[in-house]
């Protein structure tokens, strides 16, 4: 996973900001762009993205289209998974939870957006299922996004989760103002995961919202740029 070092765009994007959808040169983006690729190892152009909605479909990188022009693409979803040598599941986030998964025989790795309204419409385990491996054989990473002591949300967020499993109310934490709730999205996501059969979880526990010297955050900041994670199967 990217973090806001290292690219060339200027405030309020600097500097390593990968979202075209932003207000950012998108020169600089690509700039950015190829910046990281050169890190990862890999060409630009193997990467594969979709236009990320907060919903919860699933696609096959096999059947995106060839990352050109770098980071643009009208394919939308809010997950990719891959079973090709090569090819890079791309999401983009600044705040929103990135979920990275690999199947530990290698056969099969995905990327997915997970804030809450993904993770409440069910991404994560509609990702598992198209990874087409059994449950435990999966590893989940949950990456850095908005922390349990910074994220506040409203009922209709609480209410999201606690209809699909009651068992979710712990997870949000009562603030002194009616209505108001402290969520952790690392805690739901993990509750989630452990439900649909994968229990191999590491869990970052960093805070994009706290740490402005390392993480955009659209919830600090307001205008900002992306950060991304990736995951792919290496040739070798």
């Amino acid at each position: 996973m990217t973090t806001r070092d290292g690219g060339v765009s200027a405030a309020p994007y600097n500097a390593l900001n990968l979202g075209y959808a932003t207000k950012d040169l998108p020169a600089s983006v690509a700039q950015n762009e190829q910046l990281v690729a050169g890190e990862l190892g890999v060409p630009a152009a193997d990467i594969r993205w979709a236009y990320q909605v907060h919903g919860n479909d699933v696609r096959h990188a096999e059947s995106l289209p060839v990352n050109e022009p770098l980071g643009a693409t009208a394919v939308t979803g809010d997950a990719l998974v891959s079973h090709t040598p090569g090819l890079v599941c791309g999401v983009k986030v600044a705040d929103c939870m990135p979920v990275l998964f690999a199947a530990i025989d290698g056969s099969v790795v995905a990327a997915a957006h997970a804030g809450w309204r993904g993770l409440s419409s069910g991404v994560l385990e509609r990702t598992v299922k198209e990874c087409q491996v059994a449950p435990p054989l999966l590893v989940a990473w949950l990456g850095p996004c908005i922390g349990p002591q910074s994220f506040e949300v409203g009922e209709d967020v609480r209410d999201a989760f606690v209809r699909h499993d009651p068992a979710a109310a712990p997870h949000f934490t009562s603030r002194t103002e009616p209505g108001k709730f402290l969520c952790d999205l690392w805690a739901i996501a993990r509750q989630r995961l452990i439900a649909c059969g994968v229990t191999n979880i590491v869990v970052s526990e960093l805070c994009t919202y706290s740490r402005p010297d390392l993480f955009f955050s659209h919830r600090r900041d307001g205008v900002t740029g992306r950060m991304a994670a990736f995951v792919w199967i290496d040739h070798a």
